[in-house]
């Protein structure tokens, strides 16, 4: 399901490498419909940061990794 993500937010996320932590959160919300704005919120940065890491442009640093891998995982991904 890929409900609220525009064609060309999914197919630059499906482009990206899947190596990518930021890229491999935004497939999983993609998957389960979660929005970037819900991601922006819970992890205290803006919407624009968040589809950036979805399309690999920037790495989320290091202080939001082990919050995005827990989010990763309770989306079963």
């Amino acid at each position: 399901m890929s409900q609220g993500y525009s064609l060309h937010v999914r197919d630059t996320n499906l482009r990206a490498p899947s190596t990518l932590l930021g890229v491999r959160l935004g497939r999983a919300c993609i998957k389960h419909g979660v929005s970037a704005t819900f991601i922006a919120q819970q992890m205290g940065v803006t919407r624009q940061t968040v589809y950036n890491w979805f399309r690999g442009a920037f790495s989320p640093h290091s202080s939001y990794v082990l919050r995005i891998e827990h989010m990763i995982q309770s989306l079963g991904d």
